[in-house]
């Protein structure tokens, strides 16, 4: 996003949701962390102006991003992608919220927090591919 122009974290977390259709809306707890390792590795560099901090790609930054371009698109493709596709379950709202949630015990939560929310995903993996094993009763359906 930053090569596209230099965004403040609040501006950033806007143009995620946007860009993900309201899939995403990461919190400032995971964003302001990885603006942090960014700009500790050298590719971002904040700029103070008015009590706000904006950041913008240092020349390494740019660097990376020209020459990681596939690597670095790849996340917007595959929501675009996702967003063109039609979500009448309701289940992209939903994810993101659950990715939300993630993110926050991931930056935040505690060893035990963390430990809980991996037996949560650990079973709610096991539990989605039970309902694909067991196959769609509705006539027609994937089986």
């Amino acid at each position: 996003m930053l090569a596209d122009r230099p965004m403040n974290g609040y501006q950033m977390i806007q143009e995620i949701a946007e860009r993900s259709g309201g899939a995403w809306k990461p919190s400032p707890g995971s964003i302001y962390p990885t603006l942090q390792q960014l700009e500790d590795e050298g590719l971002i560099q904040a700029d103070e102006a008015s009590g706000r901090r904006t950041f913008r790609l240092t020349s390494e930054g740019e660097t990376y991003v020209q020459e990681h371009e596939a690597e670095v698109n790849a996340p917007w493709e595959s929501m675009s992608a996702n967003a063109e596709d039609d979500d009448a379950a309701g289940l992209r709202p939903l994810v993101g919220q659950t990715a939300q949630a993630l993110w926050q015990i991931m930056a935040t939560g505690s060893a035990d927090q963390q430990a809980r929310a991996r037996e949560v995903l650990a079973d709610t993996r096991r539990k989605l591919y039970g309902i694909l094993a067991d196959g769609d009763d509705q006539e027609g359906g994937p089986r």
